[in-house]
């Protein structure tokens, strides 16, 4: 028999409609976003950003979900169409898309707040008891029952879920100043200096872009916000600012369940921070792992054969070491060395590819030394190429990041290629 607190979790949770903002370009991912939407870029080998928190939502017994759209969206609405569908509407569950319609104004969405505004009769036909807010663009596994049981218990009106950052990076995000029963007091976005969490001068808590709100007060806050002249129509800069003096909202600190130190979570919203989320994924025991049973990241499984490695010559050996790489992948000779290949990448002859992130159907020509890099959906590198040891040469060619990775797309190497995978 479950514990009681479970199944007080498990009740409160299948009372909640989730809503994932995914229509976000990402415009600090460069030319990876210029054909999707960034929650539809891949991840880790054979998932897509999108993967996380749609499985969070699954994982938490949330079975009602609405993935809000917008910018390039057919990847992203193809993906869960094809790797979301399991869910049985009968009985109640469903993963449901909300692309941009001009529903209730004549403009798209014009914020985070406003995009849930344009669906509120939506939300309202569902009729959940919560609505659980969440951003599609960041990786990371959490179990949201465990907050809105939080938000219950205690009685709040709206909780935002925080992530407990030094203080100097917390610049960098909306910053919570709260009392010492965890109450939001203050609210800033990016500011210069961040207010410290009592106890704690070095720490602050960051917005993680997640919030639960009481189904009846969202719809009162988004009404109002939305006759507001001059708003932006944001949950950070908008919403939050303006109920937090006169209703009752509440900080959750997302935390590791077992050592209680800060849990697992990064936003791969620039080249550098994605090419490292990745990468980070290879180590021997990473801080995401992808193996866990028990909290599975579910995806569209594209039937593949597995990834096959010939030659065993001394300079023709197919070979990876310290590497993960997708299924349908044929390492002909090659070698590679700390990086992540996703589904049906070809790496030919006498090639070293060494700390790069490939994406799909990628091919790779013979005598091709490849460092440092993302190569992109569909790219079909020239035997010979040589990319990330000469920066100033790559940067007439390729985008070099400012950690010093390079972008190569289909395009860059004069492929008419769109790629919106």
């Amino acid at each position: 028999m479950k514990p009681k607190s479970q199944r007080f979790v498990s009740r409160i949770t299948r009372d909640t409609l989730a809503l994932i903002l995914a229509g976000g370009r990402g415009s600090r991912l460069k030319q990876m976003t210029l054909w999707r939407a960034k929650p539809s870029v891949p991840f880790g080998g054979k998932f897509r950003i999108i993967d996380f928190p749609l499985s969070n939502c699954i994982n938490s017994g949330i079975r009602q979900v609405g993935v809000l759209t917008q910018y390039k969206s057919h990847s992203l609405i193809q993906h869960i169409q094809r790797g979301w569908g399991f869910l049985r509407g009968e009985f109640g569950e469903f993963v449901e898309l909300l692309p941009a319609q001009q529903r209730i104004e004549t403009s798209w969405y014009e914020g985070t707040a406003d995009a849930v505004y344009q669906n509120i009769d939506i939300i309202r036909a569902h009729n959940p008891a919560y609505v659980l807010i969440l951003a599609g663009d960041h990786i990371y596994k959490m179990d949201y029952g465990d907050m809105i049981a939080y938000h219950v218990e205690n009685e709040a009106d709206m909780t935002v879920g925080c992530l407990e950052v030094d203080v100097d990076t917390a610049r960098a995000f909306g910053v919570m100043g709260v009392n010492e029963q965890g109450r939001v007091r203050e609210f800033a976005e990016k500011p210069e200096k961040p207010q410290a969490i009592p106890g704690k001068p070095d720490k602050a808590l960051a917005s993680m872009g997640i919030y639960v709100f009481n189904t009846a007060f969202l719809f009162e806050q988004l009404s109002k916000d939305a006759a507001t002249p001059r708003s932006s129509h944001d949950f950070g800069k908008d919403i939050i600012p303006d109920v937090i003096q006169r209703y009752r909202v509440l900080a959750y600190p997302f935390r590791d369940a077992q050592t209680g130190t800060q849990a697992y979570w990064r936003d791969v919203g620039t080249i550098d921070s994605y090419w490292q989320a990745n990468l980070e994924l290879i180590g021997v025991t990473p801080e995401l792992n992808l193996y866990d049973q028990d909290w599975p990241i579910w995806t569209y499984q594209e039937q593949l054969p597995p990834a096959k490695f010939v030659f065993d010559d001394d300079d023709r050996r197919g070979m990876a070491v310290d590497s993960m790489v997708s299924g349908g992948c044929i390492i002909s000779g090659a070698s590679i060395r700390h990086s992540l290949l996703f589904s049906n990448v070809t790496v030919n002859a006498y090639s070293h590819i060494q700390d790069s992130v490939i994406l799909p159907d990628v091919e790779i020509g013979r005598h091709c030394r490849i460092t440092k890099a993302i190569l992109e959906s569909d790219c079909v590198v020239p035997d010979g190429t040589v990319i990330g040891e000469d920066p100033v040469a790559d940067a007439k060619r390729f985008y070099v990041s400012p950690g010093g990775v390079t972008v190569v797309t289909p395009e860059m190497l004069g492929q008419a290629v769109h790629y919106g995978r």
